[in-house]
């Protein structure tokens, strides 16, 4: 079974549907008994990032995630999901993230030029980067995914599995051991999407 993490933060029907879709067997969830027992943790999000973190942390949840991370478990944060994967991030202020990943997250204004509209919202295509990530076994580079985002990943070479062009090379996703992430979203990236999960699914 799949632990969807459920902390408060957002509609995650999409992802749910997409898996059901792919024939997988996810499960929305807060119990960490229940992500305890998981084969694998997706852990999603959408909004502020302290926010999301401080949630996380009041459900009890972060040192779940920690924890089964240490003991070998798969997991995939999307969207803010994978921004909470790194050290730190200084969206307003400056915040504690998971530290499974090396890394900060900034605001992508500090690096994309004035004419490219900011929140990122779209279609845009991946640059793979390194030896092809398993997550991307199903999937061509080039290939198209959906992006909404202000903020990505810097300072984090060593992890980066995929970028995006955005007015500049923007972080689309990144591994490190059993951690990955997008900060796409898969569930809303068609079939391109569905094959990312289904390869998340064989890790």
């Amino acid at each position: 079974m799949i632990a969807i993490i459920d902390y408060g933060v957002g509609n995650l029907f999409s992802l749910v549907s997409s898996f059901a879709y792919i024939g997988k067997d996810a499960k929305l969830t807060a119990d960490p008994e229940e992500i305890k027992s998981s084969d694998r943790i997706i852990l999603p999000g959408v909004g502020a990032f302290a926010d999301a973190a401080q949630k996380l942390r009041d459900s009890g949840l972060w040192d779940v995630v920690c924890e089964e991370v240490k003991s070998g478990k798969p997991l995939l944060g999307i969207c803010l999901g994978m921004q909470m994967l790194f050290e730190r991030s200084y969206e307003y202020g400056e915040h504690e993230g998971l530290g499974l990943i090396s890394g900060s997250v900034r605001p992508m204004n500090e690096v994309v030029p004035s004419e490219f509209k900011i929140p990122q919202i779209g279609w845009n295509s991946l640059k793979f980067h390194g030896e092809k990530s398993k997550l991307f076994k199903y999937i061509n580079e080039g290939d198209f995914v959906y992006f909404v985002h202000s903020y990505h990943g810097c300072d984090c070479d060593d992890a980066l599995i995929a970028s995006t062009e955005y007015g500049a090379q923007i972080t689309a996703a990144v591994a490190s051991g059993n951690v990955y992430g997008t900060q796409f979203h898969p569930e809303k990236s068609g079939e391109v999407g569905l094959a990312i999960l289904r390869a998340f699914c064989e890790i």
